[in-house]
């Protein structure tokens, strides 16, 4: 006969108190996984969340199935994943403005701190200076001459207040104390046309949609945003080695709804940075123009973001950026 002792039901109280938690670590996923993409189907942050998908699915042993609710830059589906159930079932696809800016240009937004938990950047990416090829300046130091020898002459578009094309823009011209004069339009592609047409002297273009028009001689690439030049554009310098003291880069991450349990997080942030390292990942990165995110773990991307929301919100109020 088994005799169990005070000392040894504790014991099996304790184990059986940690099992659950352990049963739904080892069990995530439970079944298909959504990725919510914050815009329309067949853009950067659809076309990557795709690809992603495709190589953490086999890890995971269950389909990853991606779903685009656009719309107020991202934010209806930023919305949909943080009242959905914290089970890591739904994860949101997100681009780096949609958690750090929409709070700050966007009346009545949600706390994304509070409302997401971040487990893991996926990509990197920086911008590039694009000019009409009419335009007198072959160099962001000649772009700035220009401008302070015909101010507020000079103008540029974006995809949207509070994008990162538009805050580049406005950092750019108080790093270079100018006056440009912002447009904005409903996406990349007409602010980009635009340029090509002359109507608009300058855009800070994500590449994708700008490397092939620099490549035809539709654009002239003057510069670009992060701390080293880029394998698509290597001749093009960037605004620091041009003296202008500008870095803008952009990312893409993965987020859960709050509260969703740490056990299914860790799970989450250890099968996706795995599969990340597959060279297909690297491989489709490099065809989009983006780079691999820099190695962090867990608790250090969610201080990289909540440093980055505490930066824009007080660099926005500076810049004077106007609410939506």
């Amino acid at each position: 006969m088994n005799i169990i002792t005070r000392r040894g039901a504790l014991a099996l109280g304790s184990s059986a108190l940690l099992l659950p938690s352990a049963v739904r670590a080892q069990s995530w996923p439970s079944g298909p996984v959504t990725f919510v993409v914050g815009y329309a189907a067949g853009g950067g942050a659809d076309i990557n969340a795709r690809e992603l998908a495709h190589i953490v699915s086999p890890m995971i042993g269950q389909q990853i199935v991606v779903d685009n609710k656009g719309g107020a830059a991202g934010s209806i589906g930023l919305r949909a994943v943080a009242s959905a159930k914290p089970d890591g079932q739904t994860l949101f696809y997100a681009v780096g403005t949609n958690v750090i800016i929409n709070p700050w240009v966007q009346k009545g937004m949600i706390d994304t701190i509070a409302a997401l938990a971040p487990i893991c950047q996926t990509t990197a990416y920086q911008y590039v200076l694009a000019v009409n090829p009419k335009v007198a300046a072959n160099t962001a130091a000649e772009l700035v001459a220009l401008a302070k020898k015909e101010p507020d002459k000079l103008t540029y578009s974006s995809s949207g207040v509070g994008g990162n094309n538009h805050l580049a823009g406005a950092l750019f011209a108080d790093a270079a104390g100018i006056k440009i004069t912002h447009v904005p339009y409903k996406g990349t592609g007409p602010a980009l046309a635009d340029v090509i047409s002359g109507i608009i002297t300058m855009n800070f273009s994500s590449l994708p949609p700008a490397v092939g028009q620099v490549k035809a001689g539709n654009l002239k690439a003057l510069a670009v945003t992060g701390e080293k030049r880029i394998k698509s554009l290597p001749d093009v310098p960037t605004l620091k080695e041009q003296g202008i003291d500008v870095v803008v880069n952009g990312w893409h991450g993965l987020f859960a709804p709050a509260k969703t349990p740490d056990a299914i997080l860790d799970k989450i942030y250890k099968d996706t940075t795995q599969a990340m390292k597959d060279p297909k990942w690297e491989q489709a990165l490099s065809k989009d123009g983006l780079e691999l995110p820099p190695d962090r773990t867990r608790a250090q991307f969610a201080k990289f973001v909540a440093d980055e929301h505490a930066f824009w919100g007080k660099k926005l109020k500076e810049l004077k950026v106007e609410m939506e």
